[in-house]
């Protein structure tokens, strides 16, 4: 059965080729081209919270957006499951294109979570800067198949799916009059949005910034949704397993921060599953509660007349939306902010401050390591950022060789590089 929901519009590809003698969907395509990679894959020993590799049980980028792709086609289940509508058989929010766009979300974080972000975006303070979702957008545009540079040629219902924000640095910059800290697309990335709007120009009711910024096709809304209850709800399961997140330390940021730890409340149901031990069993039942807190809204818009995908927004339970902002806030004050991880990210910004140091030296301004040039990098990469014509392109390459990077890959060539007693051929491999 024909889905009504998308045109020929939604899947056309960048390249213009069509899918016509594939038996899959063209969304399909787009999700499996993400899943058999090994930018993909790399994700397995990226920090979701904590350092990957440190414990078996904590959940790394990989299985964070395994887990933020079930959420996802759950959602799409759970709208079209609603007698009331507006969403039929013929008629669905694909959940093989949210799917893809769950899967890919995260493509473009660098080792060490959003402190390697923060880093590699001081980086790049001369450059352009550096944001974890314009580097997606950079990676299934033009470095997915590393053999070819060539991208994986998206539809532009999946491109657009993953664009969470739609404002160039240099528009941020000029409004603020200061390097935007995150939340932006690369400069040269203007077609690429131009492409994905199909050549429509944003009106003067959506300038760059938050307004923008949310201005979402219903895929990208949903992929959110998904992501923020994937991150209230399973990074704190993860934090009570770590010893992280215990009853005294929830009662002592309640007092700090004037919340009442009522009966029934979503903090005192929370303390109960952990004196309890039964932590996974609550937070599997407030996944199924966020799933089932939404419904579509018609809406009205420049691109509504184009496709379907901006007749809806995705509407979530205001009592449910605040219980996840509660539970985000908890685990950032009371984790994230923790010592431990702190040190955790000065060492992680110190290892890519050193490897940025050295690279840009030996590759942007060659000559300057002890009048020698050493080859630090493979001679594919080396000769990539060779043949680059100024130094802004080069420090992008650079950049992206760093934001590939796994943790333990990062933390291993630091190490070769800098550590006299860490090394031998072996070690060479990666």
């Amino acid at each position: 059965m024909q889905n009504t929901f998308y045109n020929e519009w939604d899947r056309e590809r960048m390249s213009g080729k069509t899918d016509e003698n594939d038996y899959r969907s063209a969304f399909q395509i787009d999700r499996d081209r993400v899943l058999h990679t090994p930018t993909f894959r790399r994700l397995q020993n990226k920090t979701q919270v904590f350092w990957s590799g440190e414990y078996d049980f904590y959940r790394t980028r990989l299985t964070h957006s395994l887990e933020v792709a079930q959420i996802g086609r759950a959602i799409c289940h759970w709208l079209q499951s609603r007698e009331e509508g507006p969403l039929q058989p013929d008629y669905f929010i694909d959940p093989d294109l949210v799917e893809a766009a769950c899967l890919s979300h995260d493509l473009g974080h660098p080792p060490f979570g959003h402190a390697g972000e923060r880093t590699l975006n001081f980086l790049m303070r001369d450059h352009g800067g550096f944001e974890g979702n314009a580097q997606t957008l950079r990676i299934l545009t033009e470095r997915i198949f590393s053999a070819k540079r060539s991208g994986m040629d998206p539809s532009r219902a999946f491109l657009d799916s993953i664009l969470k924000y739609k404002s160039l640095w240099t528009e941020l910059k000029g409004a603020s009059g200061a390097n935007p800290k995150n939340h932006f697309l690369y400069d040269n990335q203007h077609p690429l949005l131009d492409w994905a709007m199909g050549g429509h120009d944003f009106p003067l009711e959506l300038p760059a910034g938050k307004a923008r910024d949310g201005f979402k096709s219903i895929e990208c809304q949903i992929m959110d949704w998904a992501d923020d209850t994937a991150y209230s709800l399973n990074d704190i399961s993860d934090s009570v397993r770590a010893g992280f997140l215990t009853t005294d330390k929830i009662h002592q940021w309640a007092e700090r921060n004037n919340i009442v730890c009522e009966v029934g409340g979503s903090l005192e149901k929370l303390m109960q599953a952990i004196r309890t031990g039964k932590v996974d069993p609550f937070i599997g039942k407030r996944i199924g509660r966020y799933i089932q807190s939404t419904h579509l809204r018609e809406c009205l818009n420049f691109l509504t007349h184009q496709s379907k995908r901006y007749r809806y927004e995705l509407v979530v339970d205001e009592e449910v939306r605040q219980e996840s902002e509660l539970f985000k806030k908890l685990a950032f004050e009371v984790v994230f902010l923790s010592p431990q991880l702190k040190q955790l990210e000065h060492k992680g910004n110190h290892m890519l401050h050193a490897l940025w140091d050295l690279l840009e030296k030996r590759y942007i301004a060659p000559g300057h390591i002890d009048g020698q040039n050493f080859q630090i990098l493979s001679a594919d990469t080396a000769s990539e950022i060779d043949q680059a014509t100024d130094p802004a392109s080069k420090a992008r390459l650079i950049c992206d060789f760093l934001a590939g990077m796994t943790d333990g890959y990062a933390s291993r060539m630091y190490k070769r590089l800098f550590l006299p007693d860490f090394g031998s051929i072996h070690d060479l491999i990666g």
